[in-house]
Order: structure tokens, then sequence, then C-alpha cells
């Protein structure tokens, strides 16, 4: 198990960029499959994004690629999700999260608000 802890969220105009990064407790960081979900008022949760566990690896969602860039440091434990050119649709709660190879994600965040104004 790993616990895990958002930063970075907030209000930012459409067309501006936010920095979202997640700490992770524990010395077994390296071996998870990191994700970023999001939740908008009224919707159900979605998948953002995802990373490999040596971080050579990402995945994005339709809607947010060219825009969003997901990076780890496993040195650190930390998995951030940079946020470009942002949308009013992007506005969500956002979620890290964590999973072993082959399991679903059972390790949240507590998310964090991202508000985009238009």
């Amino acid at each position: 198990q790993v616990q895990l802890v958002e930063s970075g969220g907030g209000l930012v105009q459409a067309g501006g960029s936010l920095r979202l990064s997640c700490a992770a407790s524990g010395r077994t960081f390296s071996t998870y499959i990191m994700g970023w979900f999001r939740q908008a008022p009224g919707k159900e949760r979605e998948f953002v994004a995802t990373i490999s566990r040596s971080g050579d690896k990402q995945t994005y969602t339709d809607s947010v690629k060219g825009r969003f860039t997901i990076s780890r440091d496993n040195t650190k434990n930390t998995v951030d999700l940079q946020m470009n050119s942002l949308k009013p649709d992007d506005t969500a709660v956002y979620y890290c999260a964590a999973r072993r190879l082959g399991a679903e994600y059972g390790d949240w965040g507590q998310g964090t608000q991202v508000t985009v104004s238009s």
C-alpha cells in the first residue's frame, strides 16, 4: 500500500497552465504504475493519464493529448501532471492513483481541485 498526497491545484484562466504533483510514501514507489484521474461535478471519475513504472511509457486520454504531460521521479517518489492550454472543460477534482502490474488502481489520493475560468 502507498499513501498519496496531491498538490498544485487552483484557479486559472482558459489557456493557462498548472502543474499538479503527487507525493507518495514508502520505499516501493518504483514498483507502482501511476495514474491521474479527474472527476467533474455531476460526472463520473475519468482516466486522464498513466505512466509506467520506469517512466518510459505514457498514455493519455484523447481530450488531453498534446496539452498534458505526465512524468515521475522515482528518486523523489513523485508523479507530476503538467497541464497546458487549459480549457473550462478541464475543471475537475484531480486524483493521483497507484496500481501494481496486473491489478486495478487501489491506492488513491484525496484529490486537488482545478478550476479553469473562461
